[in-house]
């Protein structure tokens, strides 16, 4: 059972213990996108000293509105995986992955963020995960 209580005293736990970099995790693909927004803003606003990023899991048509979510709450930290490779073997949808990388820059230029993307980096890391993976 989700209690976001939880998270809020691990995270106060981590950063009293000097840790800078905080990353909350989504691993299942089940938190909606306004527990992403809520969560992560009070996070945010409770540890302003803290980077705090996401990591989240989502299907192919609900990633936008987490990273919409989480860009709302203050989020500019985020973890994704080259063709959204991976996940976590107890979701119970195999359909539910890690964040594609190449989908989450789309939608922040879409939105008009810059990253600072090595964008050859990142082609030639597309190509060896579809050789390797797909």
């Amino acid at each position: 059972m989700y209690d976001a209580s939880i998270v809020f005293e691990w995270a106060n736990k981590m950063a009293a213990l000097g840790i800078n970099i905080i990353s909350l995790a989504d691993t299942v693909g089940v938190a909606t996108p306004a527990q992403v927004k809520d969560v992560t803003q009070t996070i945010i606003e409770a540890l302003p000293g803290q980077e705090i990023g996401v990591h989240l899991h989502s299907t192919a048509q609900q990633f936008n509105k987490k990273l919409e979510a989480a860009l709302a709450a203050g989020c500019r930290r985020f973890d994704g995986a080259m063709k959204g490779i991976g996940g976590c073997p107890m979701a119970n949808d195999e359909l539910v992955g890690n964040m594609n990388t190449e989908w989450m820059l789309d939608y922040f230029q879409q939105q008009g963020y810059t990253t600072s993307t090595n964008k050859p980096a990142l082609i030639n890391a597309a190509v060896m995960a579809t050789q390797i993976f797909i």
